[in-house]
């Protein structure tokens, strides 16, 4: 198993808790992203910077893992791809995608898009908090309890 992060919208307080999380399992975590992204200097963390364009991280991500990986986005449409490959997702709010919630997730994510480009403010998600950074951290280590092994 491994992490993938779809890191140009990841923030900065996520990926801190990926890298602590990466040198004490010793597990892969990569991160990609259209933008060079410094990352700590460790041969358990690593970066790819993919060419500018829609989707292009959200494609190599997909091409890339393999079923059981854990994939940390907030994309509704590559949650769905991750969940198809037999992968899991966890946004980083720390919550997970699933079979049972993405189609809904996926609705949602329309019929906001229809109301935006209708000229609703529709306001947008709440500030990233404590609370947020909490939530992933703890989702993060009960699923990393369950799945992770070390080689």
């Amino acid at each position: 198993m491994q992490i993938w992060v779809d890191a140009d919208a990841c923030p900065a307080v996520i990926k801190d808790i990926l890298y602590r999380v990466a040198q004490r399992l010793e597990l892969q975590v990569t991160l990609v992203a259209n933008q060079l992204m410094r990352v700590p200097p460790s041969r358990f963390i690593r970066s790819v910077q993919v060419p500018q364009g829609a989707d292009v991280a959200d494609a190599e991500i997909v091409r890339l893992l393999v079923a059981g990986d854990l994939v940390v986005t907030g994309d509704i449409p590559l949650a769905a791809d991750v969940l198809a490959k037999g992968a899991f997702a966890l946004n980083p709010r720390g919550e997970f995608y699933t079979v049972d919630n993405i189609a809904q997730q996926l609705t949602m994510r329309k019929f906001m898009e229809e109301l935006r480009s209708g000229g609703v403010d529709t306001g947008g998600p709440a500030p990233f908090g404590q609370a947020d950074r909490q939530q992933f951290a703890n989702q993060l280590d009960r699923h990393l309890a369950r799945h992770a092994k070390r080689e």
